[in-house]
């Protein structure tokens, strides 16, 4: 059995060397397509956010030193393939070209273009092999979805409105035209001046519960716990119409991955998408026509009920009793007290005082109520002249919505919508017990929440006066369409909370006949390498180009050795410069090997000199006494 040379150990194990790195490099592109996400561990991503410019030079020193690998390995099997092919004739040219290679650098030569071209494309390929390493080595940030599911409340079906017809029972609640109860606290207020004065340009964050909406709360109870808001327990009576605030129920998991091997990172921040039931309404306020005299609206009748104008120890001198009236349907006229001050003389001051009357109609005015949309009616005196004698219809929509959980705030959008049905006609009169209630409690003795926001909506966004000719009385129906808008959210998101708090069922869990599905998507902000980046294979192309003509070399050279024979061995290295001069020395003597008609005469250093030599072919010869280039042909 012939020895194995050493010329073949060698690129043997080039070979080996460059095939661990070509498959480290391809398998780890393969296991990122496979997973389509890999994110390091938390601890080590913690340690990028923190340190990234530290982190950045150690993948840039690894980056290199498997770069300055591949190029020491391809620079031998240039050389190697060079030594080889010098034995046969070559232009010297072409010589020039592989020692350039060898070398790692390039030639310009406009008359030979195609060698100038390999030479600039090698070079430019070993230059690009670090940064291809970076490229793909260096995680980058990235948001990991993972699906979610889960339950919340339905209120949109018979089951709940059975259960809210229970409560009314329970809350001695016969007629809402007749009882508007104490379900709302400031937060319905609040509600209402957040929704009517984002529209124009202002601040539009509102809380409630712990929790913080965007804007309004568009009728959802948040399904995320990191959102729920409130952690406190409800105390007797806390709970459904009695809510007081507490922690909501939330019944929403992560789902399994395709991957379960692959664990969850904790990641930086989390966001959510999660689609669920909401409820809002489409409003239209519009001045009350003297033709309209179907709703029989009165605020005619009012009277003195306390004078004291000697009474210097109290600035209450008078009250005045107001008994507002309208017709909701059938001719049967629904009624609302109020009690504002007044001055010795019985009347009200028309800078400082304000009165904002309003009555709810639950359903259409007429005997066939469909229990489908509600009518508000209002008027303003003294101070809230500016709203003249007014209609609103509210048509509350069931709605679908898109609720987005991001940095502690949650923003919604209406996805889709349906009207109510004859099945929600309870839940119609829980939000008409809520406008009524809003309307009654929102005036006091000297002005009212209702007419106090419209007038500082319209003064923060305007530069004309909201009591002049000159003032946009079309704002100002739109401010006050949007805060009943508004309230009508909120309501439903109070109503959800309330059922949903803990305690309001046994368990804490919600009947599966009072539920609906909640579905989404969590978004985990971290750093890793995913699937859908087309930088990878760009990335990794260098170093694969150079691995083929690396192995091409290689095999060039064993084949050539294997030729010749398996032990031929020589010290000389055509990238050396010294042994060039050392070969090119050695041919000018005459030999046995090559005689002096062979031996290598070049022109002068003139372009036309060098063209020509350049075309001259050369053959490395070895004669016994040393190795020298002899001129061929």
């Amino acid at each position: 059995m012939p020895p194995v040379s050493a010329n073949f150990l060698l690129h043997t194990a080039i070979i080996i060397s460059q095939v661990i790195i070509l498959a480290c490099g391809y398998g780890f592109i393969g296991a990122v397509l496979y997973y389509e996400y890999l994110s390091p561990p938390d601890q080590a991503a913690n340690l990028w956010e923190h340190h990234p410019q530290e982190l950045t030079i150690v993948i840039t020193l690894i980056a290199t030193i498997l770069s300055v690998i591949t190029t020491t390995f391809f620079t031998i099997s240039i050389k190697e393939a060079l030594r080889h092919r010098i034995t046969q004739p070559i232009s010297l040219v072409e010589l020039g070209t592989g020692v350039a290679l060898a070398k790692g650098s390039i030639i310009l030569r406009h008359e030979h273009l195609r060698l100038t071209t390999m030479t600039l494309f090698i070079f430019g390929v070993l230059r690009l092999l670090t940064a291809g390493w970076i490229t793909l080595l260096t995680p980058t940030y990235f948001l990991w979805p993972f699906q979610m599911q889960g339950s919340e409340l339905d209120i949109t079906g018979t089951a709940f409105s059975n259960l809210l017809y229970q409560e009314f029972q329970t809350e001695g609640v016969d007629a809402i035209q007749d009882n508007s109860f104490a379900i709302l606290d400031i937060g319905g207020t609040l509600s209402g001046v957040s929704a009517a004065g984002y529209n124009f340009g202002l601040p539009g964050i509102f809380n409630f519960n712990g929790a913080k909406y965007d804007v309004s709360t568009q009728g959802i109870v948040p399904t995320i716990e990191g959102y729920s808001g409130s952690n406190g327990v409800p105390g007797p009576g806390g709970t459904r119409l009695g809510f007081t605030g507490g922690k909501v129920t939330v019944d929403t998991v992560s789902l399994p991955g395709k991957h379960t091997s692959v664990s969850i990172s904790q990641g930086f921040s989390r966001n959510y998408s999660m689609w669920q039931q909401g409820l809002t309404a489409n409003v239209s306020c519009q001045p009350m026509s003297s033709s309209q005299t179907q709703y029989v609206w009165d605020t005619s009748n009012s009277s003195v009920i306390y004078s004291n104008p000697d009474n210097v120890y109290n600035t209450i001198t008078g009250l005045r009793l107001w008994n507002i009236t309208a017709n909701c349907g059938a001719n049967v006229p629904t009624t609302q007290e109020y009690v504002t001050v007044v001055n010795a003389s019985g009347y009200a001051d028309p800078l400082d005082s304000g009165f904002l009357p309003c009555l709810v109609c639950p359903g259409p005015l007429d005997l066939n109520q469909s229990y489908t949309s509600l009518t508000i009616l209002s008027q303003g005196f003294y101070k809230y002249r500016f709203l003249e004698a007014s209609v609103c219809e509210v048509v509350p929509m069931l709605t679908t919505v898109r609720a987005d959980y991001s940095n502690g705030l949650i923003s919604s959008e209406v996805i889709s919508s349906t009207p109510f049905r004859s099945e929600n006609e309870q839940l119609l009169s829980f939000i008409a017990g809520a406008i009524a209630f809003q309307c009654t409690y929102s005036q006091g003795l000297l002005s009212s929440t209702i007419g106090d926001t419209l007038y500082s909506v319209y003064s923060s966004t305007t530069n004309t006066s909201i009591n002049d000719n000159t003032g946009n009385q079309t704002q100002v129906y739109q401010e006050l369409e949007e805060y009943w808008r508004g309230i009508v959210e909120f309501s439903a998101t109070f109503l959800r909370s309330g059922f949903m708090v803990v305690g309001s069922f046994p368990n804490n869990t919600v009947p599966s006949n009072l539920s609906s599905r909640v579905n989404g998507t969590m978004y985990i902000s971290t750093i890793g390498w995913t699937r859908w980046s087309r930088t990878y294979f760009i990335s990794i192309l260098p170093f694969t180009i150079i691995t083929i003509l690396m192995f091409a070399c290689a095999l060039y050279s064993i084949m050539e050795a294997q030729k010749r024979n398996s032990g031929y061995k020589t010290t000389f290295d055509p990238s050396n410069p010294l042994h060039l001069i050392m070969a090119s020395a050695e041919a000018g003597k005459a030999s046995p090997v090559a005689p002096a008609d062979g031996s290598l005469r070049l022109q002068g250093f003139d372009n036309h000199g060098i063209t020509a030599n350049e075309r001259v072919k050369v053959q490395l010869q070895d004669d016994g006494v040393g190795k020298k280039f002899v001129k061929v042909g």
